[in-house]
């Protein structure tokens, strides 16, 4: 199976949450023409038994099926109900997947936390790329994924390195699967940053010009490989974490990248990540870079 085949992965618990994820997983899966797998993990517990657990699995996933031929008829999604935690299972599953989708929070979390610590790890550790769909009703509300989106277009954030590489091609490839959406590609700056970079320090309007440089430089190449996608270049005067939440407000994606290599040690996400992704206000895809 190549990479252009591999299943998007949409994590269930019963939760709002895991519904709004279900929905958009459906839909983006129907976009791309890939597979969709619907996973809910059994997490161990000695109170319940497997047999239990398995019923109410099954329950659940077959709920959610039928969901998504609502939502997308010609879709017919497999399912799996791993015995593990939810972190460890669609981490391990990452593996084999063009795309994970989870809700920022699941059953059983504080209602006060904006994001959850399982999709937390998931997005620091996974191996493909994962969306984490904020917002949702009520978790009675059990709607049949009405909701469409507001906003079209698809931000990117984007640093001065390589790092922004993978960011770009999943946003790029992204929004040429949504005809009529723009790809909004953000660069926030500030004086701070332009001295560590080693631009001006002291003159504003030349930092100002050295970010327009350097998002020139970093995008070059890419309008010639997605002729179609309509590109506007942002290069915002503000710290990186701030813009992108308040490009989220506008937006039906906002992509952000995270290195890869630190997660056995907590590292996953840097500061900006994950501010981003914790106060974003729609939904927000976490690339490995």
């Amino acid at each position: 199976m190549t990479t252009t085949e591999l299943p998007v992965i949409a994590a269930v618990d019963g939760s709002s949450h895991s519904r709004e994820a279900l929905d958009w997983a459906a839909r983006e899966a129907a976009r791309r023409g890939l597979p969709l797998v619907i996973v809910h993990a059994r997490t161990p517990n000695r109170r319940i038994g497997q047999e239990t657990q398995r019923r109410e699995a099954e329950e659940l996933l077959t709920h959610s099926v039928r969901r998504v031929s609502g939502i997308a008829p010609d879709l017919h999604p497999t399912t799996l109900a791993p015995l593990d935690f939810p972190s460890a299972a669609l981490t391990t599953l990452s593996g084999d997947a063009s795309l994970v989708v989870v809700g920022s929070r699941g059953l059983g979390g504080f209602r006060s936390l904006m994001l959850g610590s399982n999709s937390l790890a998931i997005a620091s550790m996974a191996k493909c790329p994962v969306v984490v769909i904020h917002g949702g009703p009520s978790d009675g509300d059990e709607g049949e994924g009405e909701t469409a989106e507001a906003f079209p277009d698809i931000v990117a954030g984007v640093a001065a390195d390589e790092s922004s590489e993978a960011v770009l091609e999943f946003a790029f490839a992204t929004t040429a699967s949504r005809p009529g959406a723009r790809l909004r590609i953000v660069h926030g700056w500030t004086m701070f940053s332009s001295m560590l970079s080693g631009g001006p320090v002291f003159d504003r309007d030349a930092a100002a010009g050295a970010a327009a440089r350097t998002l020139a430089e970093v995008t070059a190449g890419w309008r010639e490989k997605y002729p179609q996608v309509e590109v506007v270049k942002e290069p915002v005067a503000g710290s990186a974490s701030r813009t992108l939440v308040t490009a989220s407000a506008t937006a039906a994606l906002t992509v952000i990248g995270r290195r890869k290599g630190g997660e056995s040690l907590g590292l996953g996400l840097s500061p900006v990540a994950q501010t981003t992704l914790t106060h974003a206000l729609g939904p927000v895809a976490v690339v490995p870079c």
